[in-house]
């Protein structure tokens, strides 16, 4: 541990860039390579790190795209129109579908053989709102829906995994951090709605980490030493009542009185996990936006629902701060956690009621709520923001896991949606025992000395590692898990395996990269040992040879 300051965010690195274009015949290559420059800058994104420019076949000599990626150094590649049309893209048009054979060259051509678009169609100059400022060829070109002089867009190809073999046929899933001063940007996707194909793998969670070893868990979310002796006897209790079919009534209302609502406004669900599903099937959503990095559930559960998903992605450098105006004016579904897994960011709810409005259903996990202090920031108990549905789960707090009990807040309108898309009985007459135990009075005093205790305990981690100049520690940490970043961190992470540790890869988040790793807060001993192991990993590493 060689000083307090945290060291300087790693650069990006192997980060490739495709930008596509769409031309007028005749725009000149200062027109093309303003409008690349500019959705570039205004993105966060760096020149240097393009490596080609992407079109159509028709405009691959065009003088404007040649000369353009002249000046960025890089080839200029082109697609047939028929293969470009069979790309979706979040902004197709008509108007330039019928004169280029493809809705949009520029998104088309930038993620042809890319991961995510990270800059959507963008227009130079000499275009109107709402018109096309493409065209393939021909007399077409001089028709009223093709007046602007170029597009562009720009797509993110992930670079495969340090000595990771590649799949043919597949794209890489590695997704590095978007770097710049901008407070995110909107990566309207574009893979096959299966999940195996969207980017890092949605469906790799902490428990992955530590089944079937021996190891000191930092990588699963639970609080320890749970479920409480009291919980135990409540939920072996309603084991004498299995032969009859669960009744959640008696639960529902307990859960309502907790939270001052109806209980036409409450839906229990076999987890948060359940309700994200219950959810994608249910809820009507043409341009679902999941705000990440955030628990992965939501955006895999959309797309296994056949929805394709846009994402949001907060920056590192912005502390992973919520701006409402990155999330897109036609989302009519957006996703965020609150506080946020693995960020442990706490967005005000001020913030986050800027995101609700009227055709739009706003979704916020509050799946950690409870171990905030106060529960400050909470929109659990609100009937006033449109299209609101809160997500909580008793998961974590109470170590029941293995038992699936959450449940959801909405109005009764959307929570009748979601329990007709549920199976009959879907809780469990103990995990029913375990919510209406939960809500009592003593559970929530026992909860709140939790919270409080969890409080302390994070400041404790947090004041550890920063003593480390290797590790960078996302310091507004206000759930129970701290995100950390760090060089080398897949290294540290086998290392830290070998000496009892389970920490939780951060690379399998869209919006982070493999230098993340994710800390559950444990007591002050754990944190010790834990600290005491890290600092023997990252001393162990072996120095990389030309340094």
């Amino acid at each position: 541990m060689t000083g307090a300051s945290p060291g300087p965010a790693p650069a990006s690195g192997a980060r490739s860039l495709v930008v596509g274009v769409g031309a007028r015949k005749g725009v000149p290559g200062d027109v093309v390579f303003a409008l690349i420059e500019a959705a570039l800058r205004g993105a966060g994104l760096d020149a240097s790190d393009v490596v080609e420019v992407a079109t159509v076949d028709a405009k691959g000599d065009e003088p404007g795209i040649v000369g353009a990626a002249a000046r960025l150094g890089v080839p200029v590649r082109t697609h047939p129109a028929g293969a470009l049309a069979a790309v979706r893209v979040p902004h197709p048009s008509g108007a330039v579908g019928a004169v280029a054979g493809t809705p949009s060259v520029a998104e088309a051509a930038a993620l042809i053989e890319a991961d995510e678009l990270v800059v959507p169609k963008t227009r130079a100059p000499g275009g109107k709102p709402g018109e096309t400022a493409f065209a393939g060829g021909g007399a077409a070109e001089e028709g009223a829906a093709v007046r602007g002089a170029a597009t562009c867009a720009v797509a993110l190809r992930y670079p495969a995994a340090a000595g990771a073999p590649g799949v043919p046929g597949r794209k890489n899933s590695s997704s590095p951090v978007t770097a710049g001063p901008g407070p995110s940007t909107m990566a309207a996707m574009n893979p096959p709605t299966n999940i195996e194909s969207a980017g890092p793998d949605l469906r790799h969670h902490g428990d992955a980490e530590v089944r079937g070893e021996n190891l000191t868990d930092l990588a699963v979310n639970v609080r320890t030493h749970t479920p409480p002796e009291w919980l135990r006897e409540r939920i072996a209790g309603s084991l004498t009542s299995l032969a009859a079919y669960p009744d959640g009534a008696s639960a529902r209302a307990a859960v309502a009185d907790r939270h001052g609502l109806p209980v036409e406004r409450v839906l229990l669900t076999a987890g948060a996990a359940e309700a994200f599903v219950l959810i994608a099937r249910a809820l009507p959503a043409r341009r679902p936006v999941v705000v990440h990095p955030q628990f992965t559930e939501p955006e895999a559960a959309l797309r296994a629902a056949g929805h394709q998903v846009g994402r949001v992605l907060l920056r590192a450098e912005n502390g992973f701060r919520l701006d409402p105006a990155a999330v897109p004016e036609e989302a009519d579904l957006v996703v965020v956690g609150n506080p946020t897994n693995p960020t442990s960011v706490l967005h005000p709810a001020a913030l986050l009621e800027k995101l609700a409005r009227p055709g739009r259903t706003l979704v916020v996990d509050e799946a950690f709520m409870d171990v905030v202090p106060g529960e400050r920031e909470a929109l659990c108990g609100r009937t006033d923001v449109p299209g609101l549905v809160v997500l909580r789960s008793l998961t974590k707090t109470w170590g029941l896991a293995g038992l699936r009990i959450g449940y959801v807040l909405a109005a009764p309108e959307t929570v009748a949606l979601l329990a007709e898309a549920q199976p009959l009985w879907p809780v469990s007459t103990p995990a029913l025992a375990a919510a209406e135990a939960c809500m009592e009075p003593r559970a929530l005093v026992e909860a709140a000395g939790a919270a409080d205790r969890i409080t302390v305990d994070r400041a404790h981690l947090l004041a550890g590692l920063a003593e480390f100049s290797e590790v960078q520690a996302v310091e507004e940490a206000r759930g129970p898990f701290v995100l950390i970043r760090l060089e080398r961190a897949a290294e540290v992470r086998e290392r830290l395996r070998l000496l009892g540790f389970a920490a939780r890869r951060g690379d399998t988040f869209p919006g982070l990269g493999p230098q993340w790793l994710r800390l559950a807060v444990r007591d002050r001993t754990t944190t010790n040992r834990f600290l005491q192991a890290l600092d023997q990993a990252v001393q162990a590493l072996p120095a990389r040879s030309g340094r």
